[in-house]
């Protein structure tokens, strides 16, 4: 069992940054594969980032690589996703997500889900 909570979301101009957390409880945090995905109103909910256990495998969506950087902290039980750079096409409510083995990123794959935190990017 596992609960997912994420903060950091907010309003911030174009071309700004903001850094989301997902803090986790549970056991075997440290086993979990890590995702980030995001949903803007009306469109279909889509893949951004994710990480495995160790910290050593990342993915990320090809609309977000060189911008957002995912990490985490096994000790803190704490994921991350640092943005920059933001567009107002990153305005979303943004998710975070974990499974059992490797990145993924199917939504379907992904078993316990954070309520989410909204971005809004102006222009």
């Amino acid at each position: 069992q596992v609960q997912l909570v994420e903060s950091g979301g907010g309003l911030v101009q174009a071309g700004g940054s903001l850094r989301l957390s997902c803090a986790t409880s549970g056991r075997t945090f440290s086993v979990y594969t890590m995702g980030w995905f995001r949903q803007a109103p009306g469109k279909e909910r889509e893949f951004v980032a994710a990480i495995s256990w160790t910290g050593s495998n990342t993915i990320y969506a090809d609309s977000v690589k060189g911008r957002f950087t995912i990490s985490r902290d096994n000790a803190k039980n704490t994921v991350y996703l640092q943005m920059n750079g933001l567009k107002p096409e990153d305005t979303a409510v943004y998710y975070c997500s974990a499974k059992r083995g490797p990145t993924a990123t199917a939504m379907g794959e992904y078993d316990y889900w954070g309520h989410g935190t909204q971005v809004t990017v102006s222009s």
